[in-house]
């Protein structure tokens, strides 16, 4: 993953609300999806592995994100099962044939999350973070962002 899309990522993870982190998380994947793919169109199997890892990690924190009182999440943790072994035997295999199905899978999931995420109107998980404004100016393939700082102390009282 470039530095730009980890900083994006951060950036967007210390504005979120509940809803919001899962779809992040679901773009997460994503991301280290194409990282493996690219590195497997390069010949690298070393990069190959490392982001399906990451990929499996970041299924990880999904699995994690279930609460099991619902029915929904057993169903979703067998699709994130399948998702991680479906991963590994692309590891094993050296192939990214099978990461369609995981795509296939996720990108289905990730549609419904989008919409719920919407629905959520809860308060931001991060307090006493710095706002971003987005600015009437753009650079080259995006918009200029600005932080604000309300507060110099950001939570450290001294």
């Amino acid at each position: 993953m470039k530095q730009e899309q980890i900083k994006d990522f951060t950036r967007r993870i210390s504005q979120c609300n509940k809803g919001s982190m899962i779809v992040i998380i679901y773009d997460i994947v994503f991301a280290y999806i194409e990282d493996a793919k690219q590195s497997y169109a390069a010949g690298d199997h070393e990069g190959f592995k490392n982001a399906l890892r990451k990929a499996q990690r970041a299924v990880d924190e999904l699995i994690h994100a279930l609460n099991f009182q619902y029915e929904v999440s057993k169903n979703l943790y067998s699709l994130y099962v399948f998702s991680k072994e479906t991963m590994a035997k692309a590891i094993v295999k050296n192939s990214t044939d099978e990461l369609e199905d995981v795509l296939a899978v996720l990108k289905d999931l990730y549609e419904a999350f989008m919409e719920a995420s919407k629905q959520d109107h809860s308060l931001p998980l991060m307090q006493n973070t710095q706002q971003v404004y987005a600015g009437m100016t753009y650079g080259k393939n995006d918009l200029t962002e600005t932080f604000q700082v309300p507060e110099t102390s950001r939570g450290f009282f001294a």
